[in-house]
């Protein structure tokens, strides 16, 4: 666990260097444990947050997330998507209330893009972090998304995810495909598309998302207030 905290620093490290300590306001640390960690990667989903605080001049949030094979999930279904594409933060995303069509967003195209990797996801203003800690599979990178549809402004996981996202297939020759396993750390800056193919078992990973203030500070997972 030691070198899973020193790889965590490093990558809050990195994600974080403007960030100076006369700036933030707030006077005291957040702890989260391996075992509310653990707690948090039972739930049901696939993205689940586990905290977001305020730390003086942005919002930071901390999330783990479980993908299955991608065979249970057709070969690159829910359980590939990009990082926010499905699951809900440990609560209900507006579960009975009709939603409106979603928006289109990326290169609009009338034909179906060649070539392209399908259930890409990219953030608006959400750059993350990941630090694999179980499992592994091939995370895609890059390229531009066409046709796709951008997150409604009121779910869940736009509020308390990874703010305002198009998703869709991406196509581009600067699209990377690269196998990653546990213990590897990935930065993936804000309007980057990415997802997931060929995972095999499983791949579980920390995400850390710092932002200005895109997602809601104070949140804690329902599973750590039980």
């Amino acid at each position: 666990m030691t070198k899973t905290v020193l790889k965590a620093v490093a990558v809050v490290a990195t994600l974080l260097p403007g960030v100076g300590f006369a700036q933030s306001k707030p006077t005291s640390a957040t702890y989260i444990t391996d075992e509310e960690v653990k707690k948090v990667n039972s739930l049901p989903g696939v993205d689940r947050t586990i905290k977001v605080v305020d730390i003086g001049p942005e919002n930071f949030a901390i999330g783990v997330i479980h993908r299955g094979a991608s065979a249970a999930a057709g070969g690159g279904g829910a359980a590939a998507r990009g990082a926010g594409a499905g699951g809900g933060a440990g609560r209900g995303a507006g579960a009975g209330t009709a939603a409106a069509p979603a928006a289109p967003c990326g290169e609009q195209s009338t034909a179906p893009p060649s070539g392209s990797t399908p259930g890409m996801i990219a953030h608006d203003q959400q750059t993350e972090g990941y630090l694999i800690i179980s499992g592994g599979g091939t995370l895609v990178t890059g390229g531009k998304i066409v046709n796709g549809r951008k997150s409604a402004p009121e779910a869940e996981v736009t509020r308390v995810l990874n703010g305002p996202s198009c998703s869709g297939p991406a196509v581009g020759a600067d699209v990377v495909k690269r196998v990653v396993k546990t213990g590897d750390i990935i930065i993936i800056p804000a309007g980057v598309p990415h997802g997931w193919t060929d995972i095999g078992d499983h791949v579980d990973y920390l995400s850390f998302r710092p932002s200005a203030r895109v997602l809601e500070a104070g949140y804690t997972n329902p599973a750590l207030k039980k």
